[in-house]
């Protein structure tokens, strides 16, 4: 079945397939995001987002290119209609005001603190006893209601990325790091930063990303046609195979769903 699959997003992405005259490039933009949209140093792409891209875009009748910006450009192109479709955003209701999203979500996340090993702590899942702590937030990503409401208890340091926000963690510049468990796993052990930093438990939320599209007049039948398209996909339990073949957990449409396991605290 994997085989099978895998062969179909190679010729779906253009692997020996070849172009044909009458389709129409859409435009996939996002930030980094491991196992959702990432690119490799030959320059060809992979994770859930780009497989799934791939695909509708072959059912569409489109090809697809992908291009990476940082976060807050992302959503201001797709926004602008500047692109086609926006990778792996979050709800909130401002963005529910300025980006079309697609019925189904493509991802769940993990939302987490992590902190010092070496340290207190600081968390035990009421976020109004971390007032006045240093907490760092990846600039332009969206934490859920609940810390969003909160945050101007917060001393908030933004960082450009993950990365930066761990390096800091672990100097001891910030108190906490807020951020998705997904994209920290693959940060720390390049950083060499497995013995000074942990996840804290509980989870401050768990939140769905989605496919997104301009909400200009225009787009209206691109939209609903790759909405169509990919709730096919979550209908079958495609959407779900291809999540475990990506190492993503997919909120829970069908048995086949990877759905998150209670969050584990590392010893300390």
């Amino acid at each position: 079945m994997y085989k099978t699959l895998f062969l179909l997003l190679a010729m779906a992405c253009g692997a020996g397939a070849p172009a044909l005259s009458h389709a129409v490039e859409r435009v996939a933009v996002g930030a980094s995001f491991s196992h959702i949209y990432e690119q490799r140093e030959d320059g060809s792409w992979h994770g859930l987002g780009v497989d799934v891209l791939c695909l509708l875009a072959e059912r569409a009748g489109d090809t697809m290119r992908f291009k990476l910006y940082p976060w807050p450009r992302a959503m201001a192109m797709v926004e602008r209609a500047q692109a086609d479709i926006l990778v792996g955003p979050y709800k909130s209701p401002e963005r529910l005001k300025r980006l079309a999203y697609t019925d189904h979500a493509l991802y769940r996340d993990r939302v987490v603190f992590y902190g010092r090993r070496s340290g207190p702590a600081a968390w035990r899942g009421d976020l109004a006893l971390l007032k006045g702590k240093r907490i760092a937030t990846v600039r332009g990503w969206h934490y859920g209601s609940q810390f969003e409401q909160a945050r101007p208890l917060f001393d908030i340091n933004e960082v450009p990325q993950v990365e930066n926000g761990l390096q800091m963690l672990a100097l001891g510049r910030i108190d906490l790091l807020a951020t998705n468990e997904r994209n920290v796993t693959r940060a720390l052990g390049p950083l060499g930063l497995d013995a000074s930093v942990t996840v804290l438990c509980p989870d401050i939320t768990q939140l769905d990303g989605y496919l997104a599209f301009p909400r200009a007049p225009h787009y209206a039948a691109v939209r609903e046609r790759y909405n169509a398209l990919f709730a096919q996909m979550v209908r079958s339990g495609e959407l779900a195979r291809l999540g475990v073949r990506n190492g993503v957990r997919v909120p829970p449409y069908g048995a086949a769903a990877r759905v998150a396991p209670p969050c584990m605290e590392k010893a300390r």
